[in-house]
């Protein structure tokens, strides 16, 4: 990596700006990146008037990014987990109000492969949702 920085220096100084390489080296910092990413908790998810997917559906490609479009079943417990675990790291609330049902997610959230600032944003809601019922 040194070797590199040396030619992206020399770089710098002979065009007098900052190459690719050298602004994302200078930018990246430990608060960048999934760890920094907003987790959307909507207060309203259990909203019996707000419109739920079911059936078949492709997530939008800014939840579902990486890799060729996906059909999941939402009536299929292993499909439907796949499906929350996307929505809830990368959807915004109204994704979640969307995607998942609160009776499920509170089936599934012991399942749920998640990083851990997801879950972590998530435990109020469901220790709360847990101790209502």
């Amino acid at each position: 990596m040194s070797g590199q920085s040396q030619v992206n220096n020399s770089f710098v100084r002979r065009r007098g700006r900052l190459s690719y390489t050298e602004r994302m080296a200078t930018t990246r910092t430990p608060t960048l990146g999934p760890a920094a990413r907003p987790v959307s908790v909507p207060a309203d998810l259990d909203d019996a008037s707000a419109p739920k997917a079911h059936g078949r559906v492709q997530l939008p490609l800014h939840i579902r990014w990486s890799g060729p479009p996906v059909t999941y079943d939402l009536d299929d417990r292993a499909d439907r987990a796949r499906v929350y675990e996307q929505v809830l790291r990368e959807g915004t609330e109204d994704d979640v109000r969307v995607y998942v049902d609160e009776d499920h997610l509170l089936e599934l959230w012991d399942e749920l492969v998640l990083p851990p600032q997801v879950r972590d944003a998530w435990v109020p809601w469901i220790e709360d949702r847990r101790r209502t019922r």
